[in-house]
């Protein structure tokens, strides 16, 4: 143990360093000696941390979008090789050599903040065992022992004796029920946190080897967390919890803003963005614009949910431009599933519903005219001059002859606007 804590030295001395400044500050309201207090400043010493370990969250951000641009390729392969699982996976292996992305890199978290885990660990057993380690004195040595967490001492461990656990001021039942339930949360927190990448931030159309082995660490990683957290001292489980819940907190929030591209989580987000821009019919944040603008740089690698998020725009009238923003536009241009623009049907204008007294009037019109031509048709015409000639006396060939029938026996064709059938010969008009 001390060769390993010799290792750790380097990092032990500034990880006891932070926590004893914590402690002065929260000593004076809470009081040197309590378990707030020294407690409070594990949870800060956390907090910290994993503020310094942002970049790093980033770029690990960075990496995962890296290999959903890969997908594709993925998936040609999976088809390729899909009778061949060692092929398969070593053409995967090539292509990430060939990209430079490394489907490890969500682990990069974990792997950087290990060593203060490590060297907190020292520190807590240091004080379990009554010796001084990095800048902890005697006087806060014995502050810390007679710190007790829930009734339970922050160097007390569930496999600790009833002889150990006396020395330290407790009882054995305290320090195993609340060592049980901080075990329990530390494992649950982990386990929701995996469920939630994998059922909501994972593109679903392809499945690789990494999904499954993500997959895999969702079962194994609490159990891993249930089997050594009865070693771990409570200091330490307070330390893994308070992480568990910062990293599954900030899971969410990028899931919520920033989801993976073919997810579930962007489905629902391309939703909410579309009710809001559709309202405002702008995008407002600088985390919206980068979102639009990336869709509309994809062009035809638009996945279904992008597609889905054009075309709402589109049949509102509004178009998502290059730099991220939305403008008004003309055209009803939608995308097909393959990404295809086609022209959008335009919209059957319906009649404006007349009103009760509009169409009595409009009838009333109607009625009048109809009345006029049929007196004026009811009137004789005659001519301006009379013929001299009586009526009888007339040539028979001046009567109009009625048309021949046509030959064969066939129908003419009736002409437009009159009814099918020989029709009616016309009197002759009188003269």
């Amino acid at each position: 143990m001390d060769t390993i804590a010799s290792l750790f030295s380097f990092i032990t001395t500034p990880v006891s360093w932070v926590i004893v400044q914590f402690h002065s500050v929260y000593g004076k309201v809470f009081g040197p000696d309590t378990g707030w207090a020294w407690g409070l400043s594990i949870v800060s010493l956390v907090i910290l941390i994993r503020i310094c370990l942002i970049p790093l969250f980033v770029k690990q951000i960075k990496a995962t979008r890296a290999m959903q641009t890969l997908q594709p390729e993925m998936k040609k392969i999976q088809e390729r090789y899909k009778n061949d699982k060692q092929r398969q996976s070593e053409e995967m292996m090539k292509l990430y050599k060939e990209s430079g992305t490394n489907p490890l890199s969500s682990c990069l978290p974990i792997l950087a903040q290990s060593p203060f885990f490590f060297a907190l660990y020292h520190v807590l057993n240091g004080i379990a065992t009554g010796s001084t380690i990095g800048v902890i004195n005697d006087s806060l040595l014995a502050s810390a022992r007679k710190a007790h967490i829930f009734g339970a001492p922050l160097a007390a461990k569930f496999t600790d004796g009833s002889s150990k656990v006396e020395a330290l001021g407790a009882t054995l039942t305290d320090v195993r029920v609340v060592t049980a339930i901080m075990i329990v949360m530390m494992s649950a927190s982990q386990f929701y946190t995996q469920r939630q990448l994998m059922t909501k931030n994972v593109d679903t159309t392809v499945k690789t080897p990494f999904m499954q082995q993500q997959k895999m660490l969702m079962y194994v990683f609490p159990v891993m967390f249930a089997i050594f957290g009865i070693n771990f001292p409570v200091g330490v489980l307070v330390y893994w919890l308070t992480t568990n819940v910062w990293t599954m907190g900030q899971q969410m929030y990028v899931i919520h803003n920033n989801p993976t591209p073919g997810s579930k989580a962007q489905a629902a987000y391309l939703e909410r963005l579309t009710k809001h821009v559709t309202h405002h019919e702008k995008t407002r944040s600088r985390g919206e614009k980068a979102i639009v603008k990336a869709i509309v740089s994809k062009g035809r690698d638009r996945n279904e949910f992008e597609r889905k998020f054009i075309n709402s725009l589109t049949k509102v009238g509004l178009v998502a431009q290059p730099d991220g923003t939305v403008a008004k536009g003309e055209t009803a241009a939608v995308e097909a599933e393959d990404g295809t623009p086609t022209t959008a049907a335009p919209r059957r204008q319906q009649p404006k519903r007349q009103t009760k007294a509009q169409r009595q009037s409009a009838a009333a019109k109607a009625a009048d005219e109809s009345a006029e031509n049929a007196v004026e048709d009811a009137e004789p015409k005659t001519s301006l001059t009379k013929s001299d000639e009586p009526e009888d006396a007339k040539p028979a060939t001046a009567a109009k002859k009625p048309a021949p029938k046509p030959a064969g026996g066939t129908r003419s064709k009736a002409q437009s606007g009159q009814r099918k059938g020989p029709q009616r010969p016309k009197s002759p008009s009188k003269k």
